[in-house]
């Protein structure tokens, strides 16, 4: 079980994406096999928001400053927008 650092639900690891900074950049660990302190998330976008609004992500990797996450948040926009048009799709 592990705790999505933005809606704060506990889940099942294998639901969440497991995060790990690489130099300030907030980076997927899809293997979880990357070095350093790791952080979970939902892989949505909503979570993704509410984690940046409630400053979660420097508390959870424990550090200073600020940290950057737009790669993720391109990352879960197309992954999201994917999910969405195979659901259109499959419904059809």
């Amino acid at each position: 079980m592990r705790t999505c650092v933005g809606c704060r639900a506990r889940t099942a690891k294998s639901d969440l994406l497991r995060l790990v900074v690489v130099g300030n950049v907030i980076v997927p660990d899809g293997r979880g096999r990357l070095p350093g302190r790791g952080a979970h998330l939902h892989p949505d976008p909503a979570c993704l928001e509410l984690a940046e609004r409630r400053r979660a992500f420097p508390r959870a990797f424990r550090l200073a400053g600020p940290l950057d996450s737009g790669a993720l948040r391109d990352g879960l926009a197309v992954q999201s927008a994917q999910q969405q048009d195979g659901q259109s799709v499959s419904d059809v």
